[in-house]
């Protein structure tokens, strides 16, 4: 049911809770006639959202593997060059239904919050009229309280759910300092997962220390919890040279060696570290690229002006079929999580560096799972939150063993083609739905 090839310590056995079967029909075109599976998700393709790409290739590789799946979503609000996208797409055994989105300051707290619970008003109107049709509800986290209306959805209807957990709510605001432990909301919202995962047939988290994170609070739902990563395909995203890399000549790339975040600057993840480990290498030829947009974005432009670095870049989200030219534009690819949220997130960014074949750094805590990723890959090193001279000295040597960064490169990609494909990735969320549809 898990991972055969990742370490058998991460996962426990699953058990399901039981309930009556559902008898498969044809719903999409007559594509297909296996189990109706509807995933519920705020953020969906053509929006940038890793979530939202991550769930858009699950659907796909499901639908491949014989399973109906009905996608509801909203329209682009994460990120976003297009002001919309088709009401509704069907393709092969994948259809995809678009509410209206809103856009009130989506890079605020606050706005992401109102924004996210008018999504779950929508999502819930949507499910009122189609529960009933479908075999399995699959609810992420994006917003961070959709996954209620899963409990809701099963009082009510005995739909079956199970619950994608992408990164910890209320943890997140607390640890952000955003809201006290004690508050009143922070109360509820603890009720609220209780009794939304005690009801689930599955919860999915994508790493170890999330898992440990959720037992501590609620050990009697050890045996549901699933440990499925995220992935990376590398048919899409495969090692290309920077002289022979469009991207990499583009903005000047090829000459210096070249460090590059691509992904979220959000609250959750350490660019301080990065920051200044730039500023320590601020005389020496390389070169620090940012890919990406979120609530540090400013800041981190501001500090880089206000230190007077020149090797530091931003740039803008890229486009889906840049991004095998983008991540293959440096030498180096940093991952960060920052001090307090080891467990509440779990950075996808990890799996397409290693597709692109670049070592990792990684700035975490020292009880990261990304150490023991890193160290069984052999693709990098990981350094502690504030450890800005360890990381820049990391660089720095690095620079100077041009066949280091490409055995290291060469091996982390060779470990996400063992472990971290979509075909490998895919199989165990078909067989955990499989299962749930089953009955077993």
């Amino acid at each position: 049911m898990v991972n055969e090839h990742l370490p058998k310590s991460w996962f426990l056995p699953l058990q399901f809770q039981s309930r009556g079967k559902r008898k498969p029909h044809k719903d999409i075109a007559g594509a297909c006639d296996e189990q109706r599976l509807l995933i519920v998700t705020q953020f969906y393709p053509p929006d940038y959202a890793a979530t939202g790409q991550l769930i858009s290739e699950l659907a796909a590789r499901l639908g491949g593997l014989g399973m109906q799946v009905n996608i509801f979503t909203g329209q682009p609000g994460y990120a976003f060059k297009k002001d919309s996208a088709p009401k509704r797409e069907v393709t092969e055994c994948v259809s995809i239904q678009r509410s209206r989105t809103s856009r009130i300051l989506p890079l605020r707290i606050r706005g992401r919050a109102i924004n996210g619970l008018l999504f779950c008003l929508r999502a819930a109107m949507h499910l009122l009229k189609t529960a009933k049709q479908r075999d399995l509800l699959t609810i992420s986290t994006e917003p961070a309280y959709l996954p209620f209306l899963g409990y809701l959805a099963h009082l009510l209807f005995g739909l079956p759910y199970i619950c994608i957990l992408y990164d910890l709510y209320p943890d997140v605001a607390v640890e952000l300092n955003v809201i006290s432990p004690r508050h009143w909301l922070v109360r509820l919202w603890n009720w609220c997962n209780r009794q939304t995962w005690k009801h689930a047939q599955s919860i999915i988290v994508l790493s170890p220390s999330m898992k440990n994170r959720v037992v501590a609070q609620y050990p009697e739902i050890a045996h549901k919890i699933a440990i499925i990563p995220s992935w990376a395909d590398p048919e899409a995203i495969a090692p290309i040279e920077k002289q022979q890399n469009w991207f990499a000549r583009k903005f000047d790339l090829t000459e210096k060696f070249t460090v590059l975040y691509s992904g979220n600057l959000g609250r959750c993840h350490d660019l301080d570290t990065l920051l200044d480990a730039a500023h320590l290498l601020q005389d020496e030829p390389i070169q620090f690229v940012f890919i990406g947009q979120g609530a540090k974005l400013e800041s981190c432009i501001e500090r880089v002006k206000s230190l007077n670095l020149n090797n530091c870049l931003f740039l803008p989200y890229q486009d889906k079929s840049v991004l095998p030219y983008s991540l293959t534009a440096c030498d180096l690819s940093i991952v960060s999580i920052s001090c307090g949220l080891e467990g509440v997130i779990a950075p996808s960014k990890l799996y397409g560096i290693l597709a692109a074949g670049r070592p990792v750094a990684a700035i975490c805590e020292p009880h990261s799972y990304l150490r023991e990723l890193l160290d069984n890959a052999d693709c990098g090193r990981a350094f502690n939150n504030g450890d800005s001279l360890g990381l820049a000295n990391f660089i720095r040597h690095l620079a100077k063993t041009p066949e280091l960064v490409k055995n290291w490169g060469s091996s982390g990609r060779a470990y996400l083609m063992e472990h971290f494909t979509p075909e490998i990735i895919a199989k165990e969320y078909f067989r955990l739905f499989e299962r749930a549809i089953r009955n077993d």
